[in-house]
């Protein structure tokens, strides 16, 4: 009797463990599980980004003189990439921080928010052409967007910094087997790479500085290790299936159960 019985509930306890190694709690599939507990609007940590090293900047300069404006629009010439998008030439920042300008040689903006460089390239201007404006926005910014995500892939996006629901929002959203509390963030900072953990289903998030990625980021989605009742790749109807099935070999060959 008693033999039977370890055997019977041997069985339940395979069934119990299948059943239970396919769930996960909802808490990993919400975004913002404490909004609830949310009492005001939070602080947002966003700052102007400064040009690094191989940024690629857009810069228009507008004159009431149309030969002036003629000159300085060759970077506004728009080219074809071979995915079929449409891109604007514009100037790249090399790894001392200097963009060669028309007339004025090499100018250093490296360090500096767009205005800034925008207010040192008119200065540099004004021994050449009178009268002008200047403006300097990013072009061709990056964001690597990879793990269980629905695409995969690199995107492009033309403002100085996205958040990282954006982010995660060009690929297309987390998959059903992805982790919204393990995400991980890669990030070029100086000469070293820095790596952060973010739990997108909680929002103090928001006053992180990594809430905001840069461009040349890296988004990481991890998986969740299991899936969740209401994402299985097994159901709960096959398990039962394969449970009721195995019991049935087993009486058919003669063992008690």
């Amino acid at each position: 009797m008693l033999k039977n019985f370890t055997v019977t509930q041997g069985y339940l306890f395979i069934l119990v463990l299948l059943i239970s190694s396919s769930c996960v709690p909802v808490s990993k599939l919400k975004y913002f599980n404490d909004i609830d507990q949310v009492r005001g609007p939070e602080i947002n940590p966003r700052t102007q980004k400064l040009i690094m090293p191989f940024d690629k900047l857009y810069i228009k300069v507008i004159s009431t003189n149309p030969q002036t404006n003629e000159i300085f629009s060759t970077n506004e010439e728009v080219r074809i990439s071979a995915l079929g998008g449409e891109s604007i030439l514009g100037y790249l920042v090399d790894e001392s921080g200097n963009i060669n300008f028309p007339f004025v040689g090499n100018i250093n903006v490296g360090g500096l928010t767009t205005s800034q460089a925008a207010a040192k390239i008119q200065k540099a201007l004004s021994d050449y052409v009178a009268n002008i404006a200047v403006t300097v926005k990013y072009v061709d910014n990056q964001v690597t967007v990879i793990g269980e995500v629905e695409r995969q892939g690199v995107y492009n996006f033309s403002q100085d910094k996205i958040n990282i629901y954006q982010a995660i929002g060009l690929g297309g959203g987390i998959t059903r087997y992805g982790d919204r509390t393990n995400v991980v963030l890669t990030r070029n900072v100086g000469e070293k790479i820095v790596h952060y953990r973010l739990n997108l289903s909680d929002t103090k998030i928001t006053t992180k500085e990594y809430y905001y990625i840069y461009p040349n980021d890296v988004v990481i989605v991890e998986p969740m290790k299991a899936v969740s009742s209401s994402y299985q790749n097994i159901t709960y109807s096959t398990v039962l299936t394969s449970v009721t099935t195995l019991i049935a070999v087993l009486l058919f060959i003669g063992v008690k159960l």
